[in-house]
């Protein structure tokens, strides 16, 4: 008869592809029932799995039914994104459970189009998810998300309700100013309008809130660091050694306020020739795997050199809504679950799962 003990070690020896490590060690295994030949596991995960979740039940089926072919296996398999801890020395924001920043030092390599496919990955994964454009002299996010022209509401003359837009809540500066206005601000206005934009947002129940970053390394990406309780970030980049070079820049603040860096997405890996199908590395090759392998990070994943993600995204709607099931959707899906299966193993916040209690003397 199998025991408990004998499928806790199973589990431990089966090295989940997204954690990256053993059942638990990772922290999912909940509980083990055994009656007779017949076992139910019952198994957590901290990130929204999607069509993954019947992989894995799948995989480990069989797993186990090798290691123990006399054993019945029922697996019970559920998740729940938690809250994780942050550096900054600022309270949680309320009904946003992680804030994971976008970020580049380099502009041009594609981090905005990044974001918002990522941000539509999650969505679609099963997650709650938001994004703030806090790009305040550029912001995009308003055409990618096909909402330029729109206005926030608000309820009670202080805070302001987020747009929706193919089912994430959304915020930018674009859609409080007319298009053609600039924003000619010196850098501690810029970051004061930003902390305003994210803390006056009546965000509802997200268990992620993506923010798109401006490029390089100034006044408001250490704001956003240091008063904005922002859990992890990761960095797109492309191969090319310039922007290389400017993506270990922002790795390096990253450090130097001890958020974490989740991995490195490789934007515009290669180009596909739409007529004869060619494949040609433009950016060079490579250089997105030795910048993670060099910080220590994991390669999340490379994207392609595409002019439907153009297109697409200049048409307000980005692949991930446009072509669900297309071989680019893929990627940013595979790359969402790879970051947030990264997050799910930072230390986590359970101050955020209680209510404040105050005593007062009567």
């Amino acid at each position: 008869m199998v025991t408990e003990e004998q499928i806790r070690e199973y589990l431990s020896e089966y090295r989940d592809p997204l954690l990256k490590q053993g059942l638990v060690d990772a922290k999912v295994l909940k509980n083990i029932e055994i009656k007779g030949d017949n076992a139910t596991i019952s198994l957590k995960l901290g990130f929204p799995l999607g069509q993954y979740q019947e992989q894995l039940k799948k995989e480990l089926t069989e797993y186990l039914n090798d290691k123990a072919p006399a054993l019945n296996v029922e697996l019970d398999i559920s998740w729940r994104v938690d809250a994780h801890v942050h550096p900054a020395k600022v309270k949680a924001m309320p009904n946003v459970k992680n804030i994971i920043a976008v970020a580049s030092g380099k502009g041009g390599v594609g981090k905005s189009t990044t974001s918002v496919n990522l941000a539509l990955a999650l969505k679609a994964l099963g997650a709650n998810v938001g994004i703030l454009d806090a790009d305040i002299y550029g912001p995009s996010m308003p055409i990618m998300l096909g909402m330029q022209g729109k206005n926030p509401e608000t309820i009670d003359k202080k805070s302001i309700l987020p747009i929706t837009s193919h089912g994430l809540q959304s915020m930018s500066i674009g859609y409080l100013v007319k298009p053609e206005q600039a924003m000619v601000w010196r850098g501690p206005m810029a970051s004061g309008a930003l902390q305003q934009l994210i803390n006056d947002t009546q965000w509802k129940d997200l268990d992620y809130l993506i923010i798109d970053l401006p490029p390089g390394t100034g006044d408001i990406q250490l704001t956003m660091a240091q008063k904005i309780p922002v859990t992890a970030a990761i960095v797109v980049t492309t191969p090319q050694d310039i922007a290389l070079a400017d993506a270990r820049k922002a790795v390096t603040m990253f450090n130097k306020v001890s958020v974490p860096v989740l991995g490195v997405v490789e934007n515009m890996a290669m180009h596909t020739c739409s007529n004869c199908g060619h494949e040609e590395h433009i950016f060079g090759q490579g250089g997105g795997d030795t910048l993670a392998k060099e910080i220590g990070v994991e390669l999340l994943g490379s994207l392609p050199l595409s002019l439907n993600i153009r297109e697409q995204t200049d048409a307000g709607e980005p692949t991930v809504a446009k072509e669900p099931q297309s071989e680019i959707t893929q990627r940013y899906l595979d790359i969402a679950q790879r970051m947030t299966a990264k997050l799910s193993l930072e230390a986590k916040d359970f101050k955020a799962s209680f209510p404040s209690i105050s005593i007062e003397n009567t």
